[in-house]
Formats: C-alpha cells, sequence, structure tokens
C-alpha cells in the first residue's frame, strides 16, 4: 500500500473474478538488471520469464505484434509530491523501454482516474489489452479487489494485473539504499551492528497476505543489514513508536526508520517523525523501482491468459 493511502481498510474478501494478479517470482533472487542472484537457478528462472514475454510477443507468423500497453496504476493522494514522484517514475520507466506505451491511472484522489484511463485506451482500440501494474507493495483489498473491478468494467478492453511490487528483492534494495542516504554506515564493526536495529515502516492492513508480504520485506532487509528488522505501521499495531520501544528494549540503540511508502505522504512523515534516529525517504522514483515494475509487466505479459467461462463451461 501506497503512503498516500489514506484509505487502509483492506479486510473485505476476494469474489471471484476473471482478473487474477499474476504470480510474483521466487523473493529469494532478483532479476537481471543491477541487482545480486543468488543461485543460478534463479536466474534462470528470471531468464525464462524475460524469454516468455518476448515469445508473447511473436505472433505465429512470426511478426512482431505490438507490446499492450503499460497501466501503472497508482493509489492516489492529497499531496502534491505524490504525484510528482509517480510522474518522474513513469518517466524513468519509459526511458528503459522507449517503445513502451506508458499510462497512468489512480484509484482515487488524483487524476487521471483509472477507470478514465481505461476508457480511452478501449477507446482507442488497444489490440492487445493492458497490462495493469499497481504501485503497491503488498497483496490487499486494491490488488485483490478494487483493480480488478476497474479492468472488468470495461467490457472491450482486455486487461491483467500484474502482482504488486512487493515483496522483491529490488524493494529491499532500494530500502537499504534510502538509508544509506539518511546517513546508515555500511561496514560497521560487531558493536555498531550489536547496537542498531531499523523498523519497517508501512501503511497497514488487516489483510493477512499483505502483513505476511511486509514481514517477509523485513526479513529480507534483515538479511541485508545484519540487524533486526521490526515491521511497524501507520494505520496499525505495532505502531512505529512501539516498534522503536520493542528494539530499546532489546539493546538496541541506534535505531533507523525505513520508509516503505511508495511517495511522500501524510503516512510517511508522521512514521519519521517518530524516528529516535534517522528516517529513511520513501521508495519514490528510485532506478530499482523503475525496473521492479517493468519487471512485473514482463511476468504480466508472460503469463497465459485464462480460458473464456464460455469455454471452459463446454470443455
Amino acid at each position: 500500500m501506497t503512503a498516500s493511502n489514506p484509505s487502509h481498510d483492506e479486510s473485505r474478501t476476494l469474489p471471484h473474478s476473471r482478473f487474477r494478479p499474476s504470480t510474483g517470482t521466487p523473493i529469494g533472487g532478483q532479476p537481471p538488471g543491477g541487482a545480486h542472484l543468488d543461485s543460478t537457478a534463479q536466474l534462470m528462472n528470471a531468464i525464462t520469464s524475460q524469454l516468455g514475454s518476448q515469445l508473447s510477443l511473436v505472433s505465429l507468423n512470426g511478426a512482431r505484434r505490438p507490446a499492450p500497453p503499460l497501466v501503472l496504476v497508482a493509489h492516489g493522494s492529497r499531496d502534491p509530491r505524490a504525484l510528482s514522484t509517480v510522474r518522474t517514475l513513469i518517466e524513468r520507466v519509459r526511458e528503459l523501454r522507449p517503445h513502451l506505451s506508458v499510462h497512468l491511472g489512480h484509484i482515487e484522489l488524483n487524476e487521471p482516474l483509472l477507470a478514465d484511463t481505461l476508457a480511452s485506451l478501449d477507446a482507442e482500440g488497444a489490440a492487445d489489452g493492458a497490462v495493469l501494474v499497481p504501485l503497491l507493495l503488498s497483496r490487499g483489498y486494491h490488488v485483490k479487489r478494487d483493480i480488478p473491478e476497474a479492468a472488468a468494467a470495461v467490457p472491450g478492453l482486455r486487461a491483467r494485473v500484474a502482482a504488486p511490487l512487493g515483496p522483491h528483492p529490488l524493494l529491499v534494495e532500494t530500502l537499504y539504499e534510502r538509508l544509506v542516504e539518511a546517513g546508515w554506515r555500511t561496514g560497521t564493526s560487531d558493536a555498531a551492528r550489536r547496537a542498531g536495529g531499523v523498523v519497517l515502516a508501512a501503511a497497514g492492513s488487516r489483510d493477512p497476505e499483505s502483513i505476511i508480504d511486509t514481514r517477509r520485506t523485513a526479513q529480507l532487509l534483515a538479511e541485508r543489514l545484519g540487524v533486526p528488522v521490526v515491521p511497524a505501521y501507520a494505520s496499525a499495531a505495532p505502531t512505529v513508536a512501539a516498534a522503536v520501544r520493542a528494539l530499546a528494549a532489546r539493546g538496541r540503540h541506534r535505531i533507523a526508520v525505513a520508509s516503505y511508502f511508495t511517495a511522500p505522504g501524510r503516512f510517511a512523515t508522521e512514521c519519521a517523525a517518530a524516528a529516535p534516529w534517522i528516517a529513511a525517504a520513501p521508495l519514490g522514483a528510485h532506478a530499482a523501482m523503475a525496473r521492479l515494475v517493468l519487471h512485473r509487466y514482463d511476468q504480466a505479459v508472460a503469463t497465459p491468459e485464462p480460458a473464456p467461462e464460455r469455454e471452459l463451461a463446454s470443455a
């Protein structure tokens, strides 16, 4: 969930929908493009995913089909910095893949709204549909319900919903670099590591899968830093202040706050204010974020589309 999300209730259940979020890659590895891969198997998985996305763009007669448009789905925020950040991220995505048509749609609060973006693509006759990439960090109500329902409301448009951005090692690398920018010291002594700790500040959700995803990111960041990382939430328990107290009770007195938000906003600001030491900036338009957006897009393109319900009924 994004930092700018003032509506954080993701406790409602997911009805049956023909639009399913695509399956994420194994979170123990990273795709090519700057991040380290832990094993040959993970490297082969990443290569296979990229190859599959390329093959899916080739028709039976060998002609190359146009890539389906990418629609980056942001939540929306009253904070103008959030929209500016998302626009910068989109420009970075376009720089990485100049020939890809990239669009923006918001769930609420900002224009263009997702419904309007999808309607315009439908009116333009996007022959190969569209791929919706949520600018969200975990599974939850927006990913499971809001975005698929918006896609289903445009019956003439074939749409796929990609997996949320997290958890993924590229997010962890971005969190790490934001902490370093804020003053986190790399290569510290054993004594310094024994005194250090990090609170991973997220928006919060009652969805069990969202909680699992955030905890997994905290675990990956702890492995990256070599210190305990405790997840905390702006709209749920434990709060950042409670997580800081828990780390202090374990003898951790150099405690940083890692901002697990996609852009600046009220939640990110409130969590940063509770930091006893340093607070990192949100993920923002970091280069790794642009690579991750394209990675999720490629995954969705390479995932076979489900057969139409009428075909399944006649089978």
